[in-house]
């Protein structure tokens, strides 16, 4: 990827989406792992405002990491580093769609239902859907870690 000092455009733009990715996948492997099965024990007393809070807190933090990661992506898509094919991006962005597209149409709409109080069945049902994005989120960054092994 070349020093830091003479990096083009296209090659911040690839470590800013590097970057991005790599906080997203630890993010979520820390969701899935600790956050996850410990918002399915919360009391159900106090499990919708603790719901509440964790969506109003998490959209803080990967808010405009999303967005940052989603504008550098497209940017690879539509302009390709040198020494890599449009394959590459096109996987990369594959990859975060999947994600993204299972935040959207899985994890919010659970996290909205847990907002009315404890439910187990949304906890198991986001736990278990939340492996897809860990699984996209992974791939997607080894796939950009390539990019930026190959890239000139």
């Amino acid at each position: 990827m070349g020093s830091l000092l003479t990096l083009t455009v296209v090659g911040w733009v690839l470590a800013v989406n590097l970057a991005a990715a790599a906080f997203m996948t630890g993010l979520i492997w820390f969701v899935q792992v600790v956050h996850y099965p410990l918002l399915a024990s919360v009391p159900n007393e106090i499990s919708a405002g603790t719901s509440l809070q964790h969506q109003r807190l998490t959209g803080r933090v990967v808010g405009p990491v999303m967005a940052v990661e989603f504008a550098t992506a497209l940017h690879l898509v539509l302009s390709p580093p040198r020494g890599l094919g449009p394959w590459w991006p096109s996987a990369a962005f594959a990859f975060l769609a999947i994600a993204l597209a299972t935040t959207v149409f899985y994890s919010v709409p659970l996290h909205a239902r847990m907002a009315n109080g404890q439910d187990l069945v949304a906890s198991k049902r986001l736990i278990n859907s939340n492996w897809i994005r860990t699984a996209a989120w992974s791939s997607r960054t080894i796939v950009v870690v390539i990019m930026a092994a190959r890239a000139r």
